[in-house]
């Protein structure tokens, strides 16, 4: 009999497509420090600060090179709106949530879930 040899630990390994236990509700230290916060950051600019966003990037279009010092106070109130979220106890507890889902959902399936519709809400502002 051959034993299988991994450099991950089982609770990464194993499951059903071999990509992590589908049920572990645990974070790794990046996924709590850099890919939660993504999450967050997107679904603030597609869903929380809209107008924000939107009034930041007419203005940037509108002001050519000199958007850096024309849209100061468009890019104060988007960053203070996004601040504010980002802050939020329940909005962290729920892009968690959501992040978990997402990643319990790759681990039974083997199928990303694509960002696709949040990049192109954000990319037609």
């Amino acid at each position: 009999m051959k034993e299988d040899y991994s450099v991950l630990s089982p609770k990464f390994g194993g499951g059903p497509k071999g990509l992590g236990d589908p049920n572990d509700k645990s974070l790794r230290k990046v996924e709590k420090d850099v890919l939660v916060p993504k999450l967050m950051r997107e679904r603030t600019k597609s869903e929380k600060c809209v107008n924000e966003v939107k009034e930041f990037h007419d203005c940037c279009l509108n002001s050519g090179l000199l958007n850096v010092v024309k849209c100061r106070k468009e890019n104060d109130k988007m960053k203070a709106c996004m601040e504010k979220w980002f802050y939020n106890q329940d909005f962290i507890k729920e892009c968690t949530e959501q992040y978990l889902e997402e990643r319990s959902e790759f681990r039974k399936t083997g199928i990303p879930k694509t960002r696709k519709s949040i990049r192109m809400e954000s990319s037609s502002m």
